[in-house]
């Protein structure tokens, strides 16, 4: 009997762990990380292009090679050899990616939320963000109207009819 019972919550899906699991994945923030996963996923791609395809280039031509992996290699007995090239080659690459998302992505977020700033605290709304309103000015706010209109109103005990 409680089996059946059982199951039939879990097709009709009123099972406790499936609410947990459908609350779960209506939260805010995992449809926020999701959406981060594919934005830099794409971010990672151009990222990548425009080191392999513009600063790779420019660096293999100071090495006169088609690839760091192929410059500056000690070669060993056997037919192998430690490539340092290919190491070093990794590192300017991390570099570079690090300078363009800097560069690209960071400094200019952060001067434009520092402009932001300039004008909250000078007074002046901010066009560029739709909503600059956090949840913490809306209470703010809402506590402030409590206290006016509970300043104006004169006190009043509870009404009675008999």
């Amino acid at each position: 009997m409680a089996l059946t019972k059982t199951v039939s919550q879990v097709i009709r899906l009123e099972h406790p762990v499936i609410n947990g699991f459908k609350e779960f994945i209506m939260r805010g923030n995992v449809i926020d990380l999701a959406v981060a996963v594919v934005i830099g996923t794409a971010f990672t791609a151009l990222v990548t292009s425009i080191v392999t395809s513009i600063f790779n280039p420019l660096i293999a031509s100071i090495f006169s090679a088609e690839s760091l992996a192929d410059s500056l290699v000690l070669p060993l007995r056997g037919g192998d050899g430690i490539l340092f090239g290919a190491v070093i080659g990794a590192l300017i690459n991390f570099l570079l990616i690090a300078a363009v998302v800097y560069f690209a992505i960071v400094l200019p977020l952060n001067k434009l939320k520092e402009a932001q700033d300039r004008r909250r605290s000078a007074g002046v709304p901010s066009e560029v963000v739709a909503d600059p309103t956090t949840e913490l000015d809306l209470l703010t706010e809402i506590r402030d109207l409590l206290a006016k209109n509970a300043a104006a109103a004169p006190e009043q005990g509870p009404r009675h009819t008999a």
